[in-house]
């Protein structure tokens, strides 16, 4: 050790997003030193670093919100799909009332873990050298947090503008008149393209896989006087039943799937129901269908070929339309992320915007005045967009160098598999949990749900290592296995199985193809997990 240690803790969170902010909140009243140390500049996690043209939440307002009443009650939601800028105010108002800042460290990027079994703590090295002893552990770093940058072959001999989505410059960046490059039509791609359309001279949209996206139908909510008393009273009888609903439906939100199968109803009854979730927006459609429509093939090309129609009729070019909305898609509709879009697919019938198909024709390299694809023309580009997504889930904590038990580390651990129990430990590192990470709900649960539930359950263990005056706890393998095979047992039954995305780690280069999400739901993850608790924790070494 050539540093002097500079702080002593009980536990350190990295993050303050939705979960790590949960997390000091919940930890505080055991009396606890906590801290966060956080490497944005302010709090809010993506929604912090997520300030791209048109960037906004996909998920209805009223449940991407903590349930705390306490915060609830004196917050106005302004749109049914929040922007960035609404969501900063948000974090900032969550702060106001829990009073976190003053055990949050800005601008403190994590560098380095490293557990010292000879002490049975942690010695975390931030990126100014400064270092810091801690008992406990906590990754609370999202799931989307570690952007991918293609390696294209002369980006730093690029002499325009590029950003990645999640790096956008904080001062923001003027498209008006450029010449605007995206590639990528996952959510940031399909958003960003939307305000370049607007106002760009020319976009040239690059799309790998067609992304089906849905309409959002943003609404304003409620802004005069009488109708925000009527609201707040309304908000006062049915938030708090709304809560406890969002914890019985598989992805934490309020509404789920009807119970009928797709072809247990008459054609006719299932055209009229496809069209009232498509009428309703958001992610109705995707999620809130047919019971069967995510594990059974037919029941999933039955709502597809719905989807289908009605994007088509949206797009004036048929092969423009093909291209957006094939007949025969590379997967099943909605084992990949559904992005919510306002007018994505209309713009593609302007002039100045042009589609082009990666698959047919590749992104050879970047030159100083744009891009070159595999047909030798160069694309001019003044501001290039990387919308190329992220290492998501496993991402956030293997981007840290963290050392585990003899020597080995969480990259190597997991190499050729992730192992987790729960989806909040790992065995060979005591002492150290996760929040929103894998083969836990994550990805496909709301994510102040999940950063509720996982967070209330670690807070729970640290109230019982108190009591029981344990000082190390770690997963045992046996755990991790049994959890693992239940992860991918559950996966199996479903269409996500061969989903070509990045709930199973299909993005990057040589990472496993795995399930990184528990499919299983929020009321069977809160369950066993329960079951775990009144076991006296059974599946950890607890001393």
């Amino acid at each position: 050790m050539t540093e002097s240690i500079c702080n002593e803790l009980d536990v350190l969170i990295v993050g303050a997003g939705f979960s790590g902010l949960y997390q000091l909140y919940t930890l505080r009243p055991l009396g606890l030193r906590v801290k966060i140390f956080e490497a944005a500049s302010d709090i809010g996690g993506v929604w912090h670093w997520n300030c791209y043209p048109g960037a906004r939440v996909d998920t209805n307002s009223e449940s991407y919100q903590y349930s705390l009443s306490s915060i609830w009650k004196d917050w106005h939601w302004n749109e049914k799909f929040p922007g960035q800028n609404e969501m900063q105010k948000y974090f900032h108002h969550v702060d106001e009332k829990l009073d976190l800042k003053k055990d949050i460290c800005l601008n403190t990027p994590v560098k380095s873990a490293k557990w010292q079994e000879c002490e049975k703590s942690w010695i975390i090295t931030i990126d100014n050298g400064s270092v810091v002893r801690t008992r406990f552990f906590i990754i609370c770093a999202g799931v989307n947090t570690e952007p991918l940058v293609p390696k294209y072959e002369g980006l730093d001999t690029f002499k325009g503008v590029w950003h990645h989505t999640a790096r956008w410059p904080r001062d923001g960046l003027d498209l008006t008149g450029k010449r605007v490059a995206v590639i990528g039509t996952g959510a940031s791609g399909v958003q960003v393209a939307q305000e370049a359309a607007a106002c760009a001279s020319k976009l040239t949209v690059f799309q790998r896989t067609a992304n089906p996206c849905l309409p959002m139908r943003q609404q304003k909510i409620n802004t005069c006087i009488a109708e925000l008393e009527n609201h707040k009273k309304l908000k006062e009888e049915l938030y708090p039943i709304m809560f406890r609903r969002m914890l019985q439906t598989p992805g934490g939100l309020a509404y789920m799937s009807v119970p009928q199968t797709t072809f247990s109803v008459t054609a006719e009854e299932r055209r009229l129901f496809y069209e009232q979730l498509y009428a309703q927006g958001g992610v109705a459609l995707w999620l809130w269908g047919y019971s069967d429509a995510l594990t059974d093939k037919a029941a999933n090309d039955e709502v597809y070929a719905f989807w289908r129609r009605k994007t088509l009729a949206r797009i004036k070019d048929p092969k423009m339309g093909e291209k957006l909305a094939p007949e025969h898609p590379e997967n099943a509709f909605g084992v990949k992320r559904i992005s919510l879009e306002q007018n994505f697919y209309e713009i593609f019938n302007q002039d100045n915007v042009e589609l082009l198909d990666l698959t047919e024709n590749p992104i050879e390299r970047i030159s100083e005045a744009g891009i070159v694809t595999k047909d030798g023309i160069e694309h001019a580009v003044d501001v290039l967009v990387m919308a190329t997504g992220f290492d998501s889930i496993s991402g956030s904590i293997t981007a840290i160098n963290i050392e585990g038990k003899n020597g080995v580390t969480i990259q190597e651990k997991w190499l050729k598999g992730t192992h987790t129990y729960l989806g909040v430990a790992t065995s060979d590192f005591p002492n150290m949990f996760f929040t929103n990470g894998p083969q836990a709900p994550s990805g496909l649960c709301n994510g102040p749900t999940c950063a509720e539930i996982q967070g209330d359950w670690l807070t729970e263990l640290m109230k019982y290592a108190q009591a029981k005056h344990i000082e190390y706890i770690e997963a045992r393998p046996e755990a991790e296995e049994g959890w693992r095979q239940l992860v991918h047992g559950i996966n199996a039954m479903t269409l996500f199985a061969n989903a070509k995305s990045w709930y199973n780690g299909a993005n990057i280069e040589n990472k496993p193809f795995e399930p990184l999400n528990f499919i299983g739901g929020v009321p069977l993850y809160m369950q066993r997990c329960k079951e775990v608790a009144e076991h006296d924790y059974e599946g950890f070494s607890l001393s």
